[in-house]
Parts: structure tokens; C-alpha cells; sequence
């Protein structure tokens, strides 16, 4: 186990709201990032470490809606996100997902992290993975490539930390989780205590 990993545990170990440290308020944290830059791998890895986990690509975290001009869109369902976020009250909550409206609800997370990797990185990991389709068309592989040059900066400026997935898939849980026990340590307040 590297430094960064006994680092990173050592500080779960003790930190309030998480297995084992004294219970305290409910922080939430946003996974987010384009297709192929790895939340769902890290919701995985983060859950595994006894974390609280929602992917919201997963059934009954969005619906599709029909914008003018006849263009279908998968979007939050936010009155479901809303309530998932509010009636966190203990410990951390990882929510992964990217879709046009969850800055609607950007004031319920105390962190976002974003999650990103080049574009011919994104673009393999989606050619290869199963369980999840988008990204093996081109029309799908030339939405990626778009939504990296207009949507990302989006992102960008609304997170609060960035994290690259070229590194192993536990050192970016790692980082992840460490923002995540940061925001729960400043929620606790002095002397780990809400």
C-alpha cells in the first residue's frame, strides 16, 4: 500500500460520519464527467469501501424530455435527486451522473468532483466496456467528442476539484473520497462534532 493509500484510509478511519468515526451531518458529493472518464468504476470502488453510492445512469434517476424543435434529451429526474440529497443525513453520499440539469441542484452538494481523461483515452474505454451501449456508434463517439469541447468547460468551471483518470482506478477513488472526507471534516466542525 503506497503513502497515498494509507493516507487516504487512515483518514477514513478517523473521520467523522464515516465506518467507524462518530456520525455527523450528511455531505453529499457530485461524480461527474463526460462518458469514458470512469464514475461509474469509482462509484463502484467508493461503495466497496462502505461509502453510500447513486449512479444516476442507473433506472429511475432520469427521464427523457422533448425540447422544442423535436430534440429528445435524458435529463434528471430532480424532484428524485432533491429528495435523495435532502434526506441524506448521515455521512457521505457519492452521486455520479452528468446530464444538462443537475446545476439546478448544485447548491445540495458540497463538492462536485469531475472527473476527466483525453479524448482518445474516453473514447477506448467507451469502445470497450459492456453494460452500458452509448459510445460504440459513431454518431455516439461524435457526440463525446462534442460534448468534451462544449459541455467540459461547463464543468469544469462548476467543480471544486479535478481529478485526471489516467492514474490507477484506486488512486482517483482515492482523491475522490478525500474530497469527500474533507467537506464531511468542515461539516463535523471543530473537534469532529456537528
Amino acid at each position: 500500500m503506497s503513502g497515498t493509500d494509507r493516507s487516504a484510509h487512515a483518514a477514513q478511519d478517523e473521520a467523522p460520519g464515516t465506518p467507524g468515526g462518530p456520525r455527523v451531518a450528511g455531505v453529499s458529493v457530485l461524480v461527474t464527467g463526460m462518458s469514458g472518464t470512469g464514475k461509474s468504476t469509482v462509484l463502484r470502488l467508493l461503495a466497496r469501501r462502505g461509502h453510500r453510492v447513486v449512479d444516476t445512469d442507473d433506472d429511475g434517476w432520469c427521464t427523457w424530455v422533448t425540447h422544442p424543435g423535436g430534440e429528445r434529451e435524458e435529463v434528471w429526474r430532480e424532484d428524485r435527486v432533491r429528495a435523495l440529497l435532502d434526506g441524506h443525513t448521515d455521512g457521505l453520499l457519492f452521486v455520479g451522473g452528468c446530464r444538462s440539469n443537475q446545476g439546478r441542484l448544485r447548491d445540495a452538494f458540497a463538492a462536485v468532483v469531475l472527473l476527466s481523461a483525453p479524448e482518445d483515452v474516453m473514447l477506448a474505454r467507451v469502445a470497450e466496456r459492456s453494460g452500458n451501449p452509448f459510445g460504440k456508434s459513431e454518431e455516439d463517439r461524435a457526440r463525446i467528442r462534442a460534448d468534451l469541447r462544449d459541455v467540459q468547460p461547463l464543468l469544469r468551471r462548476a467543480a471544486t476539484l479535478e481529478v485526471v483518470t489516467t492514474c490507477g482506478e484506486e488512486e482517483v477513488a482515492d482523491r475522490v473520497e478525500a474530497a469527500g472526507l474533507a467537506r464531511l471534516v468542515r461539516a463535523a466542525g471543530p473537534g469532529g462534532h456537528p
